[in-house]
C-alpha cells in the first residue's frame, strides 16, 4: 500500500518566479467566514508552491499568469534546517498537476 501526503489548491495566481531550477507560483485561497457581526468576510491565505517539473513549468509559463484562477495538485514535503541556532521546519508544495480555470478578467477582455 503506497502512503501519500497530497493538497489540493484552487486559486488566484499571484506571483510566478525562476528559482534556480524551480518555478515558484504564490497562489491565494480565500476562506469565507462570519465576523462577530454576521457580515461575511474572505480570509485570504497565500501558498507558494514550488514546480519541479519541466513540462509544467513550460505550461505555466504559456499560459498561465497574474490573476488567472488555478486548480493545483502536489505533493507535501516536510523540511527542517537549523539557523542561528534554531531548528526551523518547513512545508512544501510540490505540483504535480496544474490547470487554468479561468483566466483574469483583463487578459480574457483582450
Amino acid at each position: 500500500m503506497r502512503n501519500i501526503a497530497e493538497f489540493t489548491l484552487i486559486g488566484r495566481v499571484g506571483t510566478i518566479k525562476q528559482v534556480g531550477k524551480t518555478v515558484r507560483v504564490s497562489i491565494c485561497a480565500n476562506y469565507p467566514f462570519k465576523d462577530d457581526k454576521g457580515q461575511w468576510k474572505d480570509d485570504a491565505h497565500w501558498n507558494e508552491v514550488t514546480i519541479f517539473t519541466k513540462s509544467i513549468q513550460s505550461y505555466v509559463s504559456e499560459h498561465v499568469s497574474k490573476g488567472d484562477l488555478v486548480h493545483v495538485r502536489g505533493r507535501l514535503r516536510q523540511n527542517s534546517f537549523e539557523r542561528d541556532g534554531q531548528r526551523i521546519y518547513t512545508v512544501d508544495l510540490i505540483a504535480l498537476e496544474v490547470g487554468r480555470l479561468a483566466q483574469t478578467s483583463e487578459r480574457a477582455a483582450a
